[in-house]
């Protein structure tokens, strides 16, 4: 069966009419006769939307528990069942129900698509996946129900649901969208005028590239070459030279002149090598392509102005902009042999601007030609002095020879020549070889005469063919060395990459394989201190070598054995030796590779750091939120507490009195609680934790840490002579409060014993260290597998426990302290039901803690430890 046809109503924001479009559609196929049924519309209380579902066969919604409450969902066999024409299916991008047949609702039209139904869905921009984050930064909502990209694009038709932002405010206004109590939040939030606009323009944008694609698919099909000028599309054609950024900026200007387009920057990279170009040419313009919000492509191709023009055709440019040559031939220009010439000429309907820059004219700064070795052109040239004369006199040897087997014997010694010293030493033994042949065999013998033009013509095409044969010979070498030097140079990046991959910091680890390549003692990277002032000042980077420990922190200038400038502000310096100009194109690329790692360290850093203030954004929105309500609540309870006692016409009895200072002190004592786990997750967040590390023992923290327990609701049970730990005794004792606390607070009534391991036997290692192992262990109800991660995160209750219990910090502060000691702290299910929270701090590599004076060694014994609130008889340590 045929897949049936799809058709999504696209909207940039809710409310712009994508239903109320949807819905029109399908009266419309209803008046054309067509078989149409609503398999699940939403109206959203809006009464324009929900007249319009009237006159239409619905089909009856599914009703589905979750968690207690009753949802509808489209009933997706009841539709296959039915199977109408066209079924109308509301919000593509919807999730299912957990206990649906599909996890998503376009997973559900998928099929219906699939049984030869046609489908009529909705969709807002903010649901593309590809946009998610662009959405986030506008709106600051994240969408929780997205779909992915190339799931829209496989509909049949797509269209667009758009009003301005100013009536969809006023729509808004009118209460046409949402409730009255919901319009001014909405008004002043997510329907911010300029996030109406922005979004509006994502689905404008959007939808302008899908169009794009079937345009393209199209011409495609039907063999179109021709410029068709929809949209201004600007090519840029780049040699891998310097006047590149002036070719972009010029192009960036034409471009703004239309106010809107394409910027499309090209390298056509010629098949037979790479050696014309400069990557850190390539490298800068590239970013400058993409700064300027264009796009950078590389094409490989025989000819460069053919692969330049079949580009342009491919992305339907309608102007192709290049540089003027830098060929100083004038013959070559006025024959128009060109790249930029030809472009011109084979143009056709594209717009060619030729562009003249600095360097027009003034060369091509060709890297020198791959060389033999100044041993084989030495060989050579005393070779083709040499050769021809023993062949001479091998050939004296036989009287009787002609003059065609003269000749081919000393184009056998040119042949020999070329291959070992190249095309000037073949060329000296081809003339040689000349002069001996007329000599000895060309009548008349003994002088340089020669009366017989056949033989003249002979010597004449003997001196061509060597010369010829020496020329192809001499190419063949040199590109074969050519070849061995960019396969041995791909192989060495290959090896740098690798290395540097594997190294935690790729910066250090290409500067540590460059000292192998190059064979240098020292290498170090330097960046200019003043952006705006390469020359004010350098300072370090990286550095990495013998050399290493003698490189100034900073520089006026950088200098070394062998400098190459990477890019404006930044430069790579090598100590030992001055590197030879045959290893500088892989010394640039080599700098290439280092700029990207640079690149990749500032994009981590900045991400870091994006995630550092969302996450404090988050905190920041959740202590308020906290401050608003859980704070309120001890509050309420001292406030309420005080006013009672402070009522001087109300007689109460001893036992209210001590009720009501009862709990004036245990509500400041949850206050203190709360505000100190708000402050702690405050720091931990901000990376302000300062931990005071020492030698410390599990017995001496663990009693002030079950303080404030219940008396009897906790078991300690400490094995013998347990090492210290390195850890802040401070925070350790708020880690193992908290779980404590958690346990009693989640776990009521369950037995939680707390149990230390940790020694000479010990296999469990932090950081190569070995480690120590606390364990609280309760048999509670424990954590799903799938809340294990989010149980630590800020304000995290399970869902039976009551809010006023706590802000949920207590298990993400005693995590981050752990982390900040350099411990970890970890959960995992406890055998029979419950959770068991586990604390690892590094053995101390300190002295022994010292006994007092004259006391005795002592033996294995049990010893109770009278913990404070803690009868004697539930805590157990044997010692």
């Amino acid at each position: 069966m045929a897949r049936a046809t799809l058709r999504i109503f696209l909207g940039a924001a809710p409310g712009v009419g994508k239903t109320y479009a949807m819905l029109e559609e399908a009266h419309r196929l209803v008046g054309r006769g067509e078989d149409v049924v609503v398999a699940f519309a939403m109206d959203h209380g809006r009464s324009d939307t929900r007249a319009l579902t009237q006159g239409l066969e619905s089909i009856p919604s599914r009703t589905i528990q979750y968690r207690g409450t009753a949802f509808e969902e489209m009933d997706l066999e009841a539709v296959l069942a039915r199977r109408p024409h066209t079924a109308v299916v509301d919000e593509y991008a919807h999730t299912n129900i957990p206990g649906s047949r599909n996890e998503k609702r376009w997973q559900d039209i998928e099929e219906l698509l699939e049984a030869g139904i046609n489908v009529l869905s909705t969709v807002n921009v903010q649901h593309l996946a590809s946009l998610g984050d662009v959405v986030l930064a506008i709106t600051e909502v994240r969408q929780a129900e997205t779909v992915p990209d190339d799931v829209v694009r496989r509909a049949d038709q797509i269209h667009l649901v758009d009003i301005s932002p100013e009536l969809l405010r006023q729509r808004l206004g009118d209460g046409k969208i949402y409730a009255a109590d919901k319009v001014d939040a909405a008004l002043s939030n997510y329907f911010r005028l300029g996030n109406l606009t922005a979004l509006r323009e994502l689905a404008l944008l959007w939808l302008a590239d899908r169009v794009d694609e079937g345009l393209a698919k199209y011409r495609a099909e039907n063999n179109i070459d021709a410029s068709w000028p929809a949209r201004e599309r600007i090519v840029i054609g780049l040699t891998g030279g310097p006047e590149g950024e002036v070719l972009i900026r010029r192009a960036a200007r034409i471009l703004k002149r239309v106010n809107g387009g394409d910027l499309l920057a090209v390298h056509v990279r010629a098949a037979d090598g790479v050696s014309a170009e400069s990557p850190q040419d390539l490298e800068s313009q590239r970013h400058l392509i993409r700064d300027l919000g264009g796009s950078y492509h590389t094409v490989a191709g025989e000819d460069p102005a053919q692969a330049l023009l079949e580009f342009a055709r491919s992305v339907n440019a309608t102007q192709i902009v290049v540089g003027v040559s830098r060929h100083r031939s004038l013959a070559g220009r006025l024959m128009g042999s060109g790249v930029g010439n030809r472009v011109v000429r084979e143009s056709g309907d594209i717009d060619v601007h030729m562009v003249s820059h600095p360097l027009g004219g003034q060369g091509v700064d060709r890297p020198h030609r791959g060389e033999l070795g100044k041993a084989r052109v030495v060989v050579g040239f005393g070779l083709a002095v040499v050769l021809p004369t023993l062949l001479q006199f091998v050939l004296a040897a036989s009287p009787s020879h002609n003059i065609a087997t003269a000749v081919l014997v000393q184009l056998t010694g040119s042949v020999a020549v070329a291959l070992v010293g190249g095309l000037w030493p073949a060329l000296l033994g081809a003339v040689w070889s000349s002069l001996l042949v007329n000599y000895f065999s060309t009548p008349p013998i003994g002088n340089l005469t020669i009366s017989d033009p056949q033989n003249l013509l002979a010597l004449m095409v003997f001196v061509g063919v060597s010369a010829a044969v020496a020329a192809v010979v001499d190419i063949s070498a040199r590109r074969s060395k050519e070849a061995r030097r960019a396969r041995a140079e791909a192989a060495t990046m290959a090896d740098l990459t690798r290395g540097a991959t594997d190294a935690e910091d790729t910066v250090q680890g290409l500067l540590a394989q460059a000292l192998d390549v190059f064979q240098m003692r020292g290498a170090a990277l330097f960046t200019a201190d003043d952006r705006s002032d390469p020359e004010g000042g350098w300072s370090l980077l990286a550095k990495a070598g013998e050399a290493a420990a003698v490189i100034p922190e900073s520089h006026e200038q950088p200098v070394g054995d062998t400098t190459e400038r990477i890019d404006d502000r930044t430069r790579l310096v090598l100590y030992g030796r001055t590197l030879p100009a045959s290893d500088r194109r892989l010394l640039g690329a080599f700098g290439t590779h280092l700029a990207a790692q640079l690149e990749r360290r500032q994009l981590a850093a900045s991400r870091r750091e994006v995630m550092r203030l969302a996450e404090s954004n988050i905190m920041r929105t959740s202590i308020l939120r906290a401050v608003s309500h859980d704070l309120r609540t001890p509050l309420a309870g001292i406030k309420l507490a005080v006013g009672g006692l402070k009522q001087h016409d109300v007689e109460y009895t001893p036992e209210e009195e001590q009720d009501l200072l009862t709990t004036i002190d245990e509500c400041s004592d949850r206050l203190d609680v709360l505000v100190g786990n708000l402050l702690d997750m405050s720091r931990i967040t901000s990376d302000s934790v300062n931990a005071l590390i020492k030698p410390v023992r599990w017995s001496e923290v663990i009693p002030p840490a079950l303080r404030g327990v219940p008396a009897g609701s906790v078991r300690v049970d400490l094995p013998a002579n347990l090492p210290a730990i390195d850890a802040d005794a401070g925070m350790l004792e708020r880690v193992i409060a908290n779980i404590a606390e958690n346990a009693v607070k989640y776990a009521p009534g369950s037995d939680t014993v707390i149990v230390a391991s940790g020694g000479g036997l010990s296999t469990t290692t932090l950081a190569g260290r070995p480690s120590g192992e606390l364990r609280i262990i309760d048999h509670g109800q424990g954590v799903p597998a799938d809340g294990v991660v989010r149980m630590f995160q800020p304000f995290q209750r399970l869902d039976d426990v009551p809010a006023s219990t706590g802000v949920g910090l207590g298990l993400a502060v005693a995590k981050g302290f752990a982390e900040a000691m350099g411990g970890t702290l970890t959960a995992e299910a406890t055998p029979g039901g419950g959770l068991t929270m586990v604390i690892r701090m590094p053995l101390s590599t300190g002295a022994p803690l010292e006994r007092a004076s004259g006391e005795a060694p002592m033996e294995a014994q049990s010893v109770l430890l009278h913990y404070p609130h803690v009868p004697p008889a539930d805590i157990r340590r044997t010692v």
